[in-house]
């Protein structure tokens, strides 16, 4: 999806587990092991955008962890989400910035259907506990929160 401004956007990342490991996805473009995610457009929230993104990136049904710690409340204008796990914001260029809603989330297969035409992907892989502990290619925020997603 295109920028919604020219300055700054609202992103949502997804690690997702499945059988105690956590995928992440090679993005195309800044070559760095990410979590799935994407912008959020101005007709969604952000879990909305998070199951979008998933689907659209690797074919995955998925559910997000974490609960809403507020009552339901009775009004037709109004719905409690899911807060994200963790809140950020990062640079991309040096005129553009992310403020990104990080989500953790399970799947009920590890099966991707990533489609080739939608979404661009050098590589996608289930890491283990392990492989992120040792992994010298994921970055230090990154490489947190998978193993963060996986204590969950």
């Amino acid at each position: 999806m295109p920028h919604i401004h020219e300055k700054i956007d609202f992103t949502v990342e997804v690690f997702i587990i499945h059988n105690s490991r956590v995928l992440l996805r090679k993005h195309d473009k800044y070559k760095k092991w990410l979590g799935v995610g994407g912008h959020i457009e101005l007709n969604e929230d952000p879990i909305q955008a998070a199951i979008r993104e998933v689907k659209e990136e690797v074919g995955l049904d998925i559910e997000i962890i974490g609960r809403v710690s507020a009552p339901e409340f009775n009004t037709l204008n109004y719905q409690e989400l899911t807060p994200p796990m963790f809140l950020n914001r990062h640079r991309i260029n040096e005129t553009h910035e992310h403020i990104s809603l990080v989500y953790f989330a399970k799947s009920k297969t590890d099966a991707l259907k990533v489609s080739k035409d939608k979404e661009i992907s050098e590589e996608c892989r289930w890491f283990s506990k392990e492989e992120l502990e040792n992994s010298t290619e994921i970055q230090p925020p990154i490489k947190f929160y998978a193993l963060e997603a996986l204590k969950n």
